[in-house]
């Protein structure tokens, strides 16, 4: 059983004189395991963004390149990849601070505002994630039809933009459930945590 259950059993059966050292204990115990959580977090959004670059060492990007210069998109590739390292970088700030912040001993409600705001931070982090990746599909998609549109027909067409439709909602559930698996247990321990220390103040 999860020590912090064990904690709140024995919290609510003791005598009154004793709730108040409990109560804290309980409180240091919850924060212990959000700071925990919140410097997980940072460390595989670190991990992350190290691995996935790392791929690039196995592409080919010359000729990578000479595809996208061939259907118009050399430069909204370079500077999409621009921007979106930097805001993957401010996403990996924000991982950083919040644990920093949440490593800091204060008032339950602060915690618990603490928390509320780090998940946001990874919902947010994952959404861009897939918001990024299907832009790019579409734009890609937009421009490939653009580059061969006097060789393709009107049906041709309409079977481009559908197979990259499905190809592309495919791969964002795929990628949706890597996230699920990489933050989603994480996420749904720091909500069990706000869910105790809310009891805990309600309690108070």
């Amino acid at each position: 059983m999860d020590l912090l259950e064990n904690y709140k059993k024995a919290w609510t059966n003791q005598p009154e004189e004793t709730s108040k050292l409990s109560a804290i204990e309980i409180y240091k115990l919850a924060h212990s395991k959000s700071s925990s959580i919140v410097k997980w977090i940072f460390i595989i959004g670190i991990l992350e963004f190290v691995i996935l670059n790392s791929l690039y060492f196995f592409v080919d990007m010359e000729t990578a390149m000479k595809e996208y210069r061939k259907i118009g998109l050399e430069n909204f590739i370079y500077y999409s990849n621009i921007l979106a390292y930097i805001i993957i970088f401010y996403f990996l700030i924000k991982f950083y601070l919040n644990y920093k912040r949440i490593s800091t001993l204060e008032s339950t409600k602060i915690l618990m505002n603490k928390i509320l705001k780090t998940r946001k931070t990874v919902r947010n982090y994952v959404i861009f994630n897939l918001a990024y990746v299907a832009i790019l599909m579409m734009v890609a998609t937009v421009a490939t039809i653009n580059a061969n549109s006097t060789d393709l027909n009107t049906a041709q067409i309409f079977m481009v933009i559908g197979a990259t439709l499905l190809a592309t909602l495919l791969f964002l559930g795929v990628l949706w459930l890597f996230y699920q698996l990489l933050y989603g247990f994480l996420l749904k321990k720091l909500k069990r945590n706000y869910k105790e220390l809310a009891k805990l103040d309600n309690a108070n």
